[in-house]
Formats: structure tokens, sequence, C-alpha cells
């Protein structure tokens, strides 16, 4: 069956227009005045709206095991909530244990995500390392489409990568052609930190943010940054939360370092006041790493979205029920780490970004989904709107009006980070691999029509990289 999306205006990283969109087999077809419409058509009236690439979220974890216990929101719950958002890809995480096999644990992911009723791809964290890490990770570029690596800073005694793993593991991927992400935050200082605020008695969620100043990650951000560029390698900083990072990032890119930032639709929008709710339940379903920042903070986040500075918009989606939270209920440390937003993010980026004049409607299909796809090499199969691409759309009526709220969530847990908040332009119909997923508050994909992304080695960067370390190497002396 084809799909014709009419009326609508397209909008695109680089422009928008008015124009009819033919869909057919996972693929757009034609895009134009089309007035012939093929038999066995469905036909959507999308005047009035906008047609926008389907988001990327580069950044969630669903059922993920983690502190003693399993993130609610499986690949099947997680995936119906990005579909509600307008959300068609996210690339989750494989996070082995310590000495696990990279592709073991890989198999497991994948076996977990069979149930996912939207797109889907894994980046792969590096927990460890012996030679037979490298020797996996080269199996998962060349044989699975995996072309990116995570790397915790933070964690200690769990799985914090340490400096010489973070060495080995981007000497690899400089190798294979992939992208060493980080998760930047100095482990050794927020475990001396939390054990301090312990025995000073502080253990409840106001006690997360002090063990997590915005020193440990700017100091996380600047060291990472120093070790790829020393190595040669490009760099992408995961949930970057403060003023210290940004400034990293800049300087970086200001001397020809190849370094992309993400930011969290959480961390533009919510304050660290969060962690003094007097009801303790709220506080802790706001405990995240990193955590919610002061408010100068986020305009140093915003400011470096508008200037390039970070490329991408994510959630961390980990979402943890009220009895998983109360884990900690005498031990902030022990509050599971996480919040929901993959079914928001897009919604809270359109009103807190698009209506407040922040950014413009293409910046917005940029930071939603188009650099992402370019970052992680699925573009332009992924992140456009172009013939030949994939159909995965979302249709926005910019008119419509809702405010967001647990109580119609599709995540699994109850409480919202961004309860209230009234957003102003939302998602109307996702459609996924050239199929309505979702239209007006209907679910209509299926568990396990959600497909695997591929996503080859990125050569384009080590090309540039390889030419740039060949003109600054240092000449022989003749003596």
């Amino acid at each position: 069956m084809s799909l014709l999306i009419k009326g609508g205006t397209i909008v695109t990283h680089e422009e928008s227009f008015q124009a009819d969109i033919l869909c057919k087999d996972n693929k757009i077809i034609e895009i134009g005045e089309i007035n012939s419409i093929p038999d066995d058509t469905k036909v959507i009236d999308a005047t009035g709206k906008l047609i926008m690439p389907g988001g990327i979220d580069p950044h969630t974890h669903m059922q993920l095991p983690f502190m003693g216990t399993v993130a609610k929101d499986d690949f099947a719950s997680g995936t119906v909530a990005a579909l509600a958002g307008g959300t068609t890809s996210i690339i989750d995480f494989v996070i082995p244990s310590p000495q696990q096999s990279l592709l073991e644990a890989y198999q497991q992911w994948r076996q977990w995500s069979q149930k996912s009723y939207a797109n889907y791809t894994f980046h792969v964290a590096i927990t460890w390392w012996d030679d037979s890490v490298g020797e996996e990770m080269a199996t998962l570029v060349n044989e699975h489409g995996v072309n990116s690596f995570k790397h915790f800073m933070a964690y200690k005694n769990a799985i914090m990568a340490t400096d010489d793993i973070l060495v080995s593991s981007f000497t690899k991927c400089l190798e294979l052609g992939a992208i060493p992400t980080v998760h930047a935050e100095n482990g050794e200082l927020v475990y001396h930190l939390q054990n301090k605020l312990i025995d000073q008695g502080l253990t409840g969620p106001e006690a997360h943010p002090l063990s997590r100043p915005s020193s440990v990650e700017g100091e996380a951000a600047n060291r990472a940054i120093s070790i790829a560029n020393t190595l040669g390698a490009p760099l992408y900083l995961v949930h970057v939360s403060t003023e210290e990072a940004v400034d990293a990032i800049r300087y970086a890119k200001d001397h020809g370092y190849t370094i992309f930032g993400e930011v969290l639709a959480g961390h533009l929008t919510v304050d660290d006041s969060v962690y003094q709710n007097p009801d303790w339940a709220t506080a802790a379903a706001h405990v995240m790493s990193p955590p919610f920042r002061p408010k100068q903070h986020q305009d140093a986040l915003w400011k470096g979205v508008q200037g390039g500075t970070l490329q991408t918009t994510a959630t961390d989606h980990c979402a943890f029920c009220a009895e998983q939270k109360a884990m900690g209920k005498d031990n902030f440390t022990q509050i599971p780490n996480g919040t929901a937003g993959v079914e928001e993010r897009m919604m809270v980026l359109w009103e807190k970004g698009v209506n407040a004049g922040k950014i413009t409607a293409n910046e917005f299909v940029a930071l939603t989904s188009t650099n992402t796809a370019k970052i992680f090499n699925i573009y332009p199969n992924k992140g456009c709107v172009r013939v030949g691409s994939d159909a995965d759309l979302v249709i926005w009526n910019p008119a419509t009006t809702r405010t967001l709220s647990a109580k119609t969530h599709q995540s699994m847990i109850e409480h919202s980070i961004f309860e209230g908040m009234e957003i102003h332009g939302v998602p109307e119909t996702t459609i996924c691999n050239g199929k309505v997923a979702w239209h007006q508050g209907e679910l209509l994909s299926r568990s396990g029509d959600g497909k695997y992304i591929k996503r080859p080695a990125y050569a384009p960067y080590y090309e540039a990289l390889k030419k740039r370390q060949t003109l600054n190497q240092p000449k022989a002396v003749s003596r």
C-alpha cells in the first residue's frame, strides 16, 4: 500500500516549502504536487500542518539493568512513547558488565529490542579492557553496524572507564572508523563527595546535585577532549549540562577539533530547585546524572544550541518508578539514576525553543533529527525529507495545544519531569517505515514493527583527521 500526504508544509533542516509526499515500501518516492493517486493508496490531509523528518533520539536506556533494578520502560513501552512524541528512531545503549563479552551483551540487547514499535540501533559501552574487547569492537563495526562506543567516566566500582581504557578504546575507534562517546563526570570526585555528604548526614535527594557539581563535569569534558585530540580521534559528549563543558567544546571546536555535543530536553528546561521539593518522592523522581543545574547553566546550554556548539538533543530516557526510587530512601546514592522524556522531547524543544524564539523550525529539525543522522552516519536515509529517503516522518500540528502530564504519557512510570508544561504545537501523526504508526492519540504500530538500523563506519571524519595528523607530523631533524 502507498501513503500520500497532501497539502502540508515540508520543513527540513535547510528549507520549508509546500508539497505533497508519496511513500511506498518504506521509501519516499515522490515530492511535489501529486494529483494522480495510485490505487490502494492511503491519503492523509496535512493542510495547515508541518511535515518533518521523524525524530531521532540519540540517547535512551530501555530495559536497562542498573543500580540493582531494571528500568521500567522496556523496548515496547519505550518505543510506543517515542512514536507518540514524533520520534521514529532511538539509539539505545548496550552496557556490558565488567569482564562480559561485548558480543554477548549486544546479542542480549538485540533480543530485548525485538518487541520495538519504532526503529532502534545501539551504542556499545566499553566498561573494561583487554585485547579481546578491541577484537569484539571490530566485529561489532564490521558485522553488526555499530559505529559508536560509549565510555562512562563516572560510576566508580561499577562501569567507570579509567584513562587507560579511554586511551585504548579511543585508539581502537580511530582505527575502526567509529566514534567514541563519553559521559563526562569525574568519577573519583563524585565518589569522594558522595561519601563526604553521607558522613555529614546528608542522605536525601538534595545531596545528589551537591555530589556532582558542575566542576566535575567540566574537568572530565576537558580531559576526554584532550585525550581524543592527542590521539587524533573525534569525540561525542553526551548530556552536556554545564557551562564549563559547553566552554570546553566551544574551545575545542574553535581550535579545529572534531567534537560534538548533545544536550537533554530536561537540562534545557528543568533547574536544580526540584531537589529542594519537600516531598521526598518528587525530589527523588528528578535524580539523574548529571543532575539538573542552576539556571545560569541553562542559559549557557541554550547559547550552545544557538551557536552550534551543541548539535543534538536527547533525553537519556531511563525510567524508574516511585517504588524503585524508594530504594534510596535512606541513602541518596542508592536512588536509581534516571528520568523519562522520549515522548516529550520534541514538544518541549518546540515550545521552549521555536515558540520562544530561540531557534527556528529548521534548526528544530536539525537538532531533533538531522544532525544525529549525520553524526552517526544514517543520513540521508534518516533525518531528511527527500526522494529515496526512508519514510520516517512526523506531521506536526502547530495549532494544537497540550498539557504534559504523567496522567496521559505513554511511559510506565507515574511521574513526569515536565508535569504541567503547556505546549503549543504537537505531533499529530507519526509515520515509521512508511506506515502510520501513531495518529491522533491512537497507536497503530505493532510490537516488532521497529527495524534495527545498521550504521556503517563514518570514513569522512577519519580521512580528514588523518590528513590533519599528516600535516601536523613533526619533521625529522637531520644531525
